[in-house]
């Protein structure tokens, strides 16, 4: 789930700065990358970022108000001979 989550803050990022281009220049990102804003792999960018924001807003639900950015680290402790 760590993976996860740091994977659609990923794509968040990459959708807010994109969305900042547009407002403040009229420059699509994505749509340059992929040679125009209907391309199949413009189309495939924004629909991961959909589902990353997805994401995001349901992690915290399913673990009860958690959004986890590290694994669980337990100290277990060995005992020497």
């Amino acid at each position: 789930m760590v993976i996860a989550n740091i994977i659609s803050y990923i794509l968040v990022l990459l959708g807010a700065v994109n969305w900042g281009l547009f407002g403040f220049f009229d420059f699509n990102l994505v749509s340059e990358i992929f040679m125009g804003p209907r391309s199949v792999g413009s189309i495939i960018v924004y629909s991961l970022i959909l589902l990353a924001a997805i994401w995001l807003i349901i992690s915290p639900i399913i673990t009860n108000g958690a959004l986890k950015l590290r694994g669980d680290r337990t100290v277990t402790e060995t005992k020497h001979a």
